[in-house]
């Protein structure tokens, strides 16, 4: 579990600079500059995200069961992680009304994706993990709105169909990752 804990620091805590620091964060990338802060903050994120794939791994195979969830929860993660690949999607097709109604739908579709497999799962190891990135969520949409509201920040409208685009790429997206991916990847076929 301390290699899981110790990527679920470096990670969400990079992940958390701009939350908790924004005046500092912005001093730092005027001092190092732009491609510096990005190529630190991409290498500190790599890092964090092996250690939290290994320390998953190696901390599920001996973890302790909290609650055995019932079956409906299999479902109901099913339908959430779908609409989390959308909101992901929505994040990156530019022009969507998605994105002008939830202004954060990277951060909001973690935040389904974690409470998705928080619903599914009751060991120690996936509430840890889980839980992190929920609790990042939270507070990361929260600050985000808020920075939005303090400076104005507005969404344009988008289309219908870039609307659709969305969809259909999350959506695409979801399906390879539950049907292929998931399983290859996590060792866990969320559909049997």
């Amino acid at each position: 579990m301390t290699i899981l804990i110790m990527g679920l620091i470096i990670f969400l805590g990079v992940h958390s600079v701009r939350i908790v620091a924004g005046a500092g964060r912005a001093a730092l990338i005027a001092r190092i500059g732009q491609h510096r802060w990005k190529a630190l903050y991409s290498l500190a994120s790599a890092v964090g995200l092996v250690l939290i794939v290994w320390g998953y791994g190696l901390a599920r195979v001996h973890t302790e069961l909290l609650w055995a969830p019932p079956r409906w929860t299999r479902d109901a993660a099913a339908l959430l992680t779908a609409a989390a690949f959308i909101l992901i999607a929505a994040a990156y097709v530019p022009g969507n009304r998605i994105k002008a109604a939830v202004g954060h739908p990277m951060v909001a579709g973690i935040l389904i994706w974690s409470i998705a497999h928080l619903l599914a799962n009751g060991s120690l190891t996936a509430v840890v993990l889980f839980g992190a990135f929920m609790v990042w969520a939270m507070l990361d949409f929260v600050s985000s709105r808020r920075r939005d509201r303090t400076a104005g920040t507005r969404y344009a409208n988008g289309t219908p169909v870039r609307d659709a685009v969305a969809v259909i790429v999350g959506l695409g997206g979801w399906l390879l990752f539950a049907f292929v991916l998931h399983g290859w990847l996590i060792g866990v076929r969320p559909f049997g």
